[in-house]
């Protein structure tokens, strides 16, 4: 039968009294409406912008939250790839909220950091969120030198209940078994534009180039039996400053593509007259030149693989196009969720012009998110290493594929 909504709160109420044997025993069996799992996972990302925003804001505390990653874990596309405490504890506190709430799905919530931080003395600590706040700031003392203030600050947002108010949330009838489902975090997406980036770069018809606003929350769900992804939230921690303080406010989006039904937070943009790509800075120029005659002088270049593929949800550019194996599974599940309730998608592009040269025009592959890499080593594991294009109509899909496949050097 399906579970009501009353049902699923009376369980989670039991498991807040402490019958965690009980709850977790009834809603293991039984289907949860999506609307739980959305609301715990949209307040999970709302406490992770605040945490971004905080990190960023108090200058003093963001100077000692820089740590570089290094060996399996780097990220090759860049010369220098930072971890953030920030980061970290995002990904911890989303872990903690998110699997308190549901504890079948606690063991397969993953994000792309190691909870491993090293601080200036050269202590190794394992961050995670304590059972109370006193002793979460106790534990981040370690990470950050016995700096107190700051430990304390960042505990405070940790530990802050969040209360959404979103009616739309409320339209969510959809059910959804949890046990089959598994979770791509990533905490800020583009962390070198967080890290270096500013606030007060001028869009370019619409789209950002660089800065802050290229910093992302990323949060997908998938089916793990399948890798397609089903639900997607995307939180802009630094979409506008409010007056008159000048503090840093967020905005989230949402989608859910799951059993045939499609609901999103965003509405389908129209296609664009002419069409608009966005691509990275870093792009190779034999791609710029092969797609050339699909778009003209259309190109629009942006920070973040989140933040490009966000772009063509909310109908700023009509594709992205990466042609390098630099993203990664935690970067594009939750905007492929976002497109596909929007009716678009994310193809592998490799895979895609294989099956576009076979003549196999309407099986263009789109990525999944549960095996990763064979042979692949680290973070290498879960790249999409054939590069993506991420679309809203898929003629337009087809018309990118097959101007790509014309390009000699490009296919």
């Amino acid at each position: 039968r399906l579970l009501a909504w009353q049902d699923v709160r009376r369980a989670i109420n039991d498991r807040r009294a402490g019958n965690q044997k009980a709850a977790a025993a009834f809603l293991q069996l039984l289907p949860l409406t999506m609307a739980a799992l959305l609301k715990s996972l949209l307040a999970a990302s709302e406490k992770a912008a605040n945490i971004a925003q905080l990190c960023r804001q108090e200058e003093a505390l963001f100077s000692l939250l820089i740590e570089e990653k290094r060996g399996t874990d780097k990220n090759k596309k860049f010369l220098q790839d930072f971890k953030t405490l920030a980061d970290v504890l995002i990904q911890e506190v989303i872990k903690h909220d998110v699997g308190k709430e549901f504890p079948e799905l606690q063991a397969y919530i993953r994000g792309e950091e190691s909870n491993k931080f090293e601080n200036g003395l050269g202590e190794t600590v394992v961050v995670r969120v304590c059972p109370t706040q006193p002793e979460t700031a106790a534990l981040l003392q370690k990470v950050l030198d016995r700096n107190q203030t700051a430990a304390e600050l960042l505990a405070a947002a940790i530990h802050q209940e969040m209360v959404l108010s979103d009616p739309a949330q409320d339209d969510v009838t959809v059910t959804i078994s949890t046990e089959n489902m598994a979770v791509w975090i990533d905490p800020i997406d583009s962390t070198n534009q967080y890290i270096r980036g500013h606030g007060d770069v001028v869009p370019v018809d619409g789209i950002y180039p660089s800065g802050l606003h290229s910093a992302l929350v990323l949060i997908g769900v998938y089916n793990r039996h399948t890798g397609e992804p089903v639900l997607g939230i995307i939180n802009e921690p630094f979409f506008q400053k409010q007056l008159p303080d000048h503090r840093w406010q967020s905005r989230y989006h949402w989608g859910i593509s799951y059993g045939g039904t499609n609901l999103s937070s965003l509405s389908r943009p129209l296609p664009r007259a002419p069409p608009r790509v966005v691509l990275s800075s870093s792009e190779k120029v034999v791609l710029q030149k092969a797609l050339v005659p699909l778009y003209g002088e259309q190109f629009c270049f942006a920070s973040g693989a989140g933040y490009k593929m966000l772009c063509v949800a909310l109908g700023l550019a009509d594709a992205y196009v990466l042609s390098e194996g630099s993203t990664f599974k935690w970067d594009s599940c939750g905007p492929h969720a976002i497109l596909r309730a929007l009716g678009g998608g994310i193809v592998d592009l490799a895979g895609a012009l294989r099956a576009w040269h076979a003549g196999q025009h309407n099986l263009l592959p789109e990525l999944t998110y549960n095996k990763p890499e064979e042979g692949a080593t680290g973070a290498d594991r879960w790249a999409n290493h054939g590069g993506v294009i991420a679309y809203m109509y898929h003629d337009h899909l087809e018309a990118v594929v097959d101007t790509l496949a014309a390009a000699v050097d490009v296919a």
